[in-house]
C-alpha cells in the first residue's frame, strides 16, 4: 500500500566496476576532485566490503539484500549455462519498493545481474543497458580505440589468448561507453526535473575494470617513475592456498616499470570516471536538486592492481578485492564524516528502504546502517561482516568473516586463513596454525556457523559427512 504523499529524497546511484577503496580516499595520489568533494559533503565508509568478489553475485546482492546462496546468482552469469546462476525472481528488489512509493526510476549502463535484460520487472521503469541485444544502437557507437599510445598485454602462460591489461587511448572521450551512459542518464534527469515525483537514477559504469584504459590527458597527470608499488608485490604466497600462487602466473614476468604503468593507467581510468561523476553532480547543482538528493558512490568489488603480484580479482580473498569504496551524501547524512563501520554492499538495500520510508524485506542476510549515517558514533554496532565466493569458471567454496580487526577465510579447497588486519595490513602472515590464535579462531568459526545457520546456507550447514569436515571447528560449537 502506498504511504502518504510526503516528498521523499531523490536518489542518484553512481556505480563503478572493480574500483579499489583506497584510490578514492582524499589523501590518495589518484586525482578525483569530484569524489573528494562528495566525501566532504557526506560520509565515507573505510571498511565497506562486497559480499562476493565478482560482478554478477555482488550486483544481485546489492539489489535484493540477499547473499548469493539465497538469490541464486553465485557466479558471473555469462560463464555458465542458462540454467545456472539464475536470479530468483520471487525475491523482491529495492527498486520495486521505490516504485510502490511513487518514485520514478531509471537505470543506465552495465547491468550484468541476470540474463533477461527486462529491468522493468525489477522496478526500473526506464533503462538503457549495455548488454546485447538491448543496446545494439549503443553498441554500434562503441569506440574503436585503434592504436594505443601505450599498451601491455597478457601473454602468459603459453597457449592462452593475448589480451590487453592496460592502455592509453587518444579516443574521443565523448564517444566512450561511460560517457554515453552518463549522456543517457542526464537526459533522463532533465526530464525528471520537471516532474514533482521523487526519482532514482542508477548509473553503472564498466570502468575501471580491466583492461585499464584511460585517456592520454588523465595518464599524463601521473609520473610513472614516482609511483610506489604495493608492499606485497613480491609476495611468495607462503602459507596461503596454492591456487593463489597459480593465479599470479600471467604477470610473474612483468617488470617494475610495467607494473607502475598499470597503476598509472588504472588511476587514469578512475580520473576519467571522476570527470563523469562531475557532469552529473554539476547538473544536480545547477538544477537546484543537489540538496534534495541522496548520492551514493560504490562498486561491486575491488582490484588487486599488483598487490600479491596479482591483477583483477577472483580466487585470492585479499582486502584489495573485498574492501570497496562506499560514500553517501544528502539529506540526513553527516557531512565530512569518515566511519570504520563494517557494512556490506548488500546492506545498502535495507538502508535505502529505511531512508525512503519503505517497508523492509524480512530476511537476516543484511541490515540497515541508516543509524550510522545520522549518528557516526553508532559505528561500534557495525564491526562484523560476512562474504561468500563460489568461484567463476572454476568452482570453489570460500567464506570470509570479519570481526573488528580480525579476518577469517574458510577455504573449502585448501588451507584456511586468519589475519589481524591492523598488525598485518597486507595479509602476508597466515596465522591459521598459530597456537596463540586458537581462541580467536574458535570465535571466528562460531561467527561463520552462525551466519551459515541464520541465512540458510544449507549445503555448508549439512556438511557433517566425515570427509567434508574442513572447518577447524564444526557447527556444534554454537551449542556452547
Amino acid at each position: 500500500m502506498t504511504k502518504p504523499n510526503v516528498r521523499k529524497p531523490n536518489i542518484l546511484f553512481f556505480m563503478c566496476d572493480q574500483l579499489r577503496a583506497d584510490v578514492v580516499r582524499p589523501s590518495h595520489p589518484c586525482s578525483t576532485p569530484h569524489i573528494d568533494g562528495l566525501c566532504r559533503d557526506g560520509m565515507q565508509f573505510t571498511r565497506a566490503y562486497t559480499p562476493n568478489a565478482v560482478c554478477s553475485p555482488a550486483r544481485a546482492s546489492l539489489m535484493t539484500g540477499l547473499l548469493p546462496h539465497n538469490h541464486g546468482v553465485t557466479v558471473v552469469t555469462h560463464t555458465v549455462d542458462d540454467d545456472q546462476a539464475c536470479l530468483r525472481t520471487d525475491k523482491p528488489h529495492w527498486a520495486q519498493k521505490l516504485t510502490e512509493q511513487g518514485y520514478q526510476t531509471g537505470y543506465f549502463g552495465k547491468w550484468h545481474i541476470e540474463r533477461s535484460l527486462d529491468l522493468e520487472q525489477f522496478g526500473w521503469q526506464e533503462s538503457t543497458v549495455f548488454e546485447a541485444p538491448a543496446t545494439k544502437r549503443l553498441a554500434e557507437q562503441r569506440v574503436d580505440h585503434g592504436q594505443y599510445l601505450l599498451a601491455h598485454y597478457n601473454e602468459h602462460p603459453e597457449g592462452y589468448e593475448k589480451t590487453l591489461l592496460y592502455g592509453v587511448t587518444a579516443a574521443d572521450q565523448s564517444k566512450r561507453m561511460f560517457s554515453i551512459a552518463v549522456d543517457e542518464a542526464l537526459g533522463y534527469l532533465q526530464n525528471r526535473s520537471q516532474n514533482p515525483d521523487p526519482w532514482c537514477c542508477f548509473i553503472s559504469l564498466t570502468e575501471p575494470h580491466d583492461p585499464f584504459v584511460c585517456s592520454e590527458e588523465s595518464f599524463r597527470q601521473y609520473d610513472v617513475d614516482s609511483i610506489e608499488l604495493p608492499n606485497s608485490v613480491d609476495d611468495s604466497m607462503e602459507g596461503r592456498p596454492y591456487v593463489y600462487k597459480l593465479a599470479g602466473a600471467p604477470w610473474k614476468n612483468m617488470t617494475r616499470r610495467e607494473r607502475k604503468e598499470a597503476i598509472a593507467c588504472y588511476w587514469g581510468s578512475v580520473t576519467d570516471i571522476d570527470a563523469q561523476l562531475g557532469r552529473v553532480l554539476d547538473f544536480l547543482e545547477t538544477s537546484g536538486q543537489r540538496e534534495d538528493t541522496i548520492v551514493i558512490l560504490t562498486t561491486d568489488h575491488g582490484e588487486f592492481l599488483g598487490s600479491h603480484g596479482l591483477y583483477c580479482k577472483n580466487f585470492h580473498a585479499g582486502e584489495e578485492a573485498y574492501n570497496i569504496p562506499l560514500i553517501l551524501s544528502g539529506p540526513g547524512i553527516g557531512r565530512n564524516q569518515v566511519t570504520s563501520a563494517r557494512v556490506g554492499l548488500h546492506d545498502v538495500c535495507p538502508t535505502l528502504l529505511e531512508l525512503t520510508d519503505c517497508d523492509p524485506f524480512d530476511h537476516p542476510d543484511s541490515s540497515s546502517f541508516a543509524a550510522v549515517l545520522s549518528e557516526p558514533d553508532q559505528e561500534e554496532q557495525f564491526q562484523q561482516g560476512y562474504a561468500e565466493y563460489s568461484g567463476g569458471r572454476m568452482l570453489i567454496t570460500q567464506r570470509v568473516v570479519w570481526d573488528h580487526d580480525w579476518k577469517f577465510v574458510f577455504n573449502g579447497f585448501d588451507r584456511s586463513e586468519l589475519y589481524n588486519l591492523i598488525a598485518d595490513r597486507d595479509e602476508m602472515v597466515n596465522r591459521i596454525a598459530d597456537p596463540a590464535c586458537e581462541e580467536i579462531l574458535r570465535h571466528m568459526c562460531k561467527l561463520l556457523w552462525t551466519r551459515i545457520s541464520e541465512t540458510g546456507d544449507h549445503s555448508l550447514w549439512n556438511s557433517h559427512y566425515a570427509a567434508l569436515r574442513l572447518v577447524p571447528y564444526g557447527p556444534g560449537i554454537l551449542e556452547d
